[in-house]
């Protein structure tokens, strides 16, 4: 009964929503503070943090042997970080992958993965310690540089931010998404890096624009070409959000007899070698590289990726850039530098603000140090003091050792000692008693006052302390700077070529077609400009509705009764073996719409487009091309009331239209007259009542209106007075012995 009681008691009248909030609240602050966003500080999450200092509780140093991966892996999760021991290995992999990370703070041994994709062997197998990079990031832990908190369970200490005597964040970069926000941080050189801190110190207000002149921009570890702008560059530093436009590094290696091929030397970062292979492989299946014969992966410890063009006659330039708009031989890295601010307030910061949050942090660590040095310095000279005092009066200390009972609060009170001295007295041993020892003590005693001053002054001077800095940062520019191998700049810059728009010819090879497609819209492509006669089988049921001549290197409009416009490559047109295929299957036509017109894509030319209810306009050719299957809408219609009838081309040289009804009746108007649109529901042609629009055409009045006869006769109309009016008009009866069927052609 009193459980149940105590049960009722501890259940609260809470409204489900507040529970809700409270509960994701809690989970947002966690997954921002201890999981996602890098501390500006040292660049580093908590996992990373934890990684590092396990392995330096271990003593894996970069002159020490290494350990096995799972010991390492064992000791974080089981001291530090409660989490799934595959998360913290594939942190701890990525920290020394060289193609992931610029400057690797883990020296690892085995199987790590490579660039390709694969992953790295289990952690049973691999080993590992750490790098000089890493050893710097934790300089000074043991002097009270920054502050220690307890682990989660409590029986130990970690500390809460690293020393940091690396600009880790810019130089390793960071990458992560938490609730609601989200880091991008692209490596950079360290050896810019530390220029760029140089000038900030000796010039506080110094202009990002400035900065920019030390930090040219990132330093992949991958290398590749950044194309990107000086204004763009000090744009996304300025506000801490861009992006990079990175590409591939390429060369031309002649291969006799006008030929050659392509080398990929270097690829963008975090871009697989083996997907990239694939997706460019895939596009040449899909005919979208068509000038591209060949890919092949060459490589062994350097990238080699082999590309061989179809002709000799086109550009490499041409190549490679249909290759960086279509793979990822280019790819935008973001830039969105939102760190954590002192460990606790996420914040985007520009790139002034990063670095001088750095500088702070080395000020703070520097200071921390320093007095930790002065106290052990304190502690020393007491201990000295009162080793001196013992030399001096060494017999009478003998004694009281010798006879005295209480033998510490008898120094103490002979002599005057402190309770330290008289502890360090009791403590020394025999050997120290010879005179050479006092010789040492006074002279360590000597220096170590000289360093206390030093000290004192240090503590005391702003400018002092930025001068150790600055050379701090010096020794840094030395061990990891240009003049190194990990310091080199790996990532150049370039200018991208200039070329807008890749001619059609030079990407696919012309070769003439016969374009076919049936009425019920099976198309297909006959090698070579062929006669259309009786010898072009159909199916069953099926007869011809479209036939003309085109170019492989054409592009064909089909308009459909819906008022969509869809755009087809003639290079993409399955072969005329057999009776083709359903256009339905290459666009997104619906199978109640009607094919009504199909024709070949002349730039610069007029359009006339016109609905069975009598309304249309004119339009550019230029303005129907579509870059999806799902078309292009231009004329609106009304579900079923307003379907398009008839798109035709309008010659240079027609200044007339020529409209006829369902109901008999024929108008004829100037070309003036005809609206212009881009798009929309048209403007009325001819009215009609009880009737549509049956045909409309455009001509020459000059050359008159002609239409055919029974046979193969044609008859031309050159004084049309009577059927000129204005457009919109209900028009006349059309000349004897026009046809029945209410056609011009």
């Amino acid at each position: 009964m009193n459980n149940k009681l105590d049960t009722v008691e501890n259940i609260l009248d809470v409204t489900l929503g507040d529970t809700l909030g409270d509960r994701y609240l809690s989970y947002a602050l966690s997954t921002i503070m201890s999981r996602s966003l890098p501390d500006v500080r040292d660049g580093l999450k908590p996992v990373h943090r934890r990684l590092l200092f396990a392995m330096r509780q271990l003593k894996l140093n970069p002159e020490t042997g290494f350990k096995k991966c799972a010991r390492v892996v064992g000791d974080v999760i089981g001291k530090y970080h409660p989490h799934g021991d595959q998360s913290v290995y594939d942190a701890m992999v990525r920290l020394a992958q060289e193609f992931a990370v610029r400057y690797p703070l883990v020296d690892g041994q085995g199987n790590f993965g490579n660039i390709d994709g694969d992953n790295a062997a289990a952690m049973r197998y691999t080993e590992a310690r750490m790098t000089a990079v890493a050893m710097a990031l934790m300089d000074g832990l043991d002097e009270d540089a920054v502050d220690f908190r307890e682990t989660y369970d409590g029986e130990e200490e970690e500390p809460v931010v690293m020393p940091a005597n690396f600009p880790n964040l810019l130089a390793n970069g960071a990458s992560g998404i938490a609730v609601g926000m989200a880091t991008n941080i692209p490596p950079h050189n360290a050896g810019e890096i530390c220029n760029a801190l140089l000038h900030l110190i000796k010039f506080p207000n110094a202009s990002i624009e400035k900065l920019v002149t030390f930090m040219n921009g990132p330093d992949f570890p991958t290398g590749g070409l950044i194309v990107e702008s000086r204004e763009s560059i000090i744009k996304s530093y300025e506000t801490g959000r861009g992006s990079f436009r990175l590409r591939a590094k390429w060369e031309v290696e002649d291969t006799g007899r006008g030929t050659y091929h392509i080398v990929v030397t270097e690829i963008p970062y975090q871009v697989q070698k083996s997907k990239l292979i694939e997706h460019i492989a895939d596009l040449m299946f899909q005919k979208k590289l068509p000038i591209l014969d060949d890919v092949r992966d060459e490589s062994s410890e350097d990238i080699r990726i082999v590309l061989e063009p179809k002709s000799r006659t086109v550009a490499p330039e041409v190549l490679m850039e249909s290759l960086f708009r279509l793979c990822e031989l280019e790819t935008r890295i973001s830039l969105n530098m939102n760190v954590l601010e002192g460990g606790k307030l996420p914040r985007v910061m520009n790139l002034r603000e990063v670095l001088q949050a750095f500088l702070d942090h080395r000020q703070v660590v520097l200071v921390r140090r320093s007095q930790y040095r002065l106290d052990k310095i304190e502690h020393r000279l007491e201990v000295l003091a009162g080793y001196l005092i013992a030399y001096l009066n060494l017999d009478e200390v003998i004694r009281i050792i010798r006879e005295e009972d209480e033998v510490k609060p008898f120094l103490i009170n002979k002599f005057s000692l402190t309770d330290v001295q008289a502890e360090a007295i009791l403590n020394m041993r025999l050997r120290s008693l010879r005179k050479l020892e006092e010789m040492e003590i006074r002279s360590e005693y000597a220096a170590l006052e000289e360093e206390k001053a030093t000290l004192l002054e240090l503590l005391k001077s702003e400018d002092l302390r930025w001068q150790n800095i600055a050379n701090e940062i010096k020794e840094i520019r030395t061990k990891f700077g240009a003049n190194t191998d990990i310091g080199a700049r790996r990532s150049l810059f370039s200018d991208a070529p200039v070329i807008d728009i890749i001619p059609v010819e030079a990407m696919i090879e012309k070769e003439a077609i016969t374009v076919i497609c049936s009425d019920k819209g099976w198309v297909r492509a006959l090698k070579g400009h062929v006669a259309i006669d009786d010898k072009i089988k159909y199916k069953e049921g099926d007869k011809p509705k479209f036939a003309f001549t085109a170019f492989t290197t054409d592009k064909l409009i089909l308009v459909a009764s819906n008022g969509r416009f869809y755009t087809l490559g003639c290079d993409k047109l399955p072969s005329g073996r057999g009776h083709g295929e359903p256009v339905r299957l290459m666009i997104d036509l619906p199978n109640e719409e009607e094919i009504i017109a199909l024709f070949v894509y002349q730039p610069g030319k007029k359009l006339l487009l016109a609905s069975i209810s009598g309304r249309g306009f004119m339009l550019d050719c230029d303005n129907v091309i579509a870059s999806t299957k799902n078309g292009k809408q231009i004329m609106n219609v009304e579900d079923g009331k307003n379907k398009v009838a008839v798109c035709t081309t309008i010659d240079d040289s027609h200044d007339h239209i020529a409209i006829i009804g369902t109901n008999r009746k024929m108008l004829v108007f100037t070309l003036d007259d005809m609206p212009k649109m881009n798009k929309g529901r048209g403007a009325v042609l001819q009215k009609y009542k009880g009737a549509h629009m049956g045909d409309i055409i455009s001509f020459t009045a000059e050359a008159g209106l002609s239409w055919p006869m029974k046979g193969s006769k044609t008859r031309t109309e050159t004084d049309l007075t009577t059927w000129i009016g204005r457009r919109g008009s209900v028009g006349r009866m059309p000349p004897h012995g026009f046809p029945t069927t209410n056609r011009f052609s």
